[in-house]
């Protein structure tokens, strides 16, 4: 059976998350469905490299489709679309070796947040709209600390699923964590390992409150030294959040943070 390496983006805002759940719609549940339809099988299996939550975002989702059809893969991405609702999209589908595998074989993956700095009328589902001022380099400052191999107990959910799969260890390697201004947005980009349910949010829930001017910028080391609910409290929507890439052997991870939805 061949074995198909998908990209996928959606919006996820209708989606109760990525991952196919019981009475309740899902990307993949969306995708699953439009599979069936197109090949007419029901024997097949679908793997994203993981999970979204309820509400998130993908630019470049990746999964790994295993399918028997006669169809070429950019023929199975145009009637896969042509299944799909207008959300979703597969933006590439090529074949690759049946060793190829979406999750494990993931090396890194980069997370972007937009922070609206004003309300907006057409960008509502894809941002954070802060009313308050907030102080970048301060923002910037505190950053520093989530950056190197931390133990992200206080920023996971308390089962610290990571992204559809129970996580061994709270202890998570983050290479990059970027603030930078593009118009009225402050883009927020998180690259690293993997990431526990929901740490992503509550790393820019934190980064928030500090600039705001709730926490001082020092506060963000201090929250890995005691068990604190303080990233808890302050979990960002989950309306702002993008899975961007999925980084794979040989992909540069150089990547510039860029607007999804610029707002002048």
């Amino acid at each position: 059976m061949p074995r198909y390496k998908l990209t996928i983006e959606y919006a996820g805002t209708r989606y109760s998350g990525w991952q196919i759940q019981k009475n309740a719609r899902t990307v993949q549940g969306e995708i699953d469905r439009a599979v069936r339809s197109v090949t007419g099988r029901r024997d097949f299996e679908l793997y994203g490299s993981g999970r979204t939550d309820a509400g998130v975002h993908a630019l470049a989702q990746v999964a790994h489709l295993d399918v028997a059809t006669p169809l070429p893969p950019e023929t199975l991405r145009r009637r896969i679309n042509d299944e799909l609702p207008a959300d979703i999209n597969i933006l590439a589908a090529a074949q690759v070796p049946h060793r190829f595998h979406a999750r494990h074989d993931a090396i890194a993956r980069r997370y972007l947040y937009q922070i609206a700095r004003r309300r907006t009328a057409f960008a509502k589902a894809y941002v954070w709209w802060v009313k308050e001022p907030l102080e970048v380099a301060r923002m910037r400052e505190a950053a520093r600390a989530f950056v190197g191999l931390r133990d992200f107990r206080a920023f996971a959910a308390a089962d610290a699923r990571d992204e559809g799969e129970e996580a061994r260890s709270t202890r998570v390697l983050v290479d990059r964590v970027e603030l930078v201004e593009e118009g009225e947005l402050i883009l927020v980009a998180v690259q690293g390992s993997h990431f526990l349910w929901k740490m992503v949010r509550r790393i820019v829930g934190v980064l928030v409150e500090i600039g705001r001017g709730g926490l001082p910028a020092e506060a963000a080391a201090g929250l890995f030294d005691e068990d604190s609910d303080a990233p808890a409290r302050l979990t960002a929507p989950p309306s702002g959040l993008f899975l961007e890439k999925v980084f794979y052997k040989g992909d540069s991870t150089d990547v510039a943070a860029r607007a999804v939805t610029p707002i002048g």
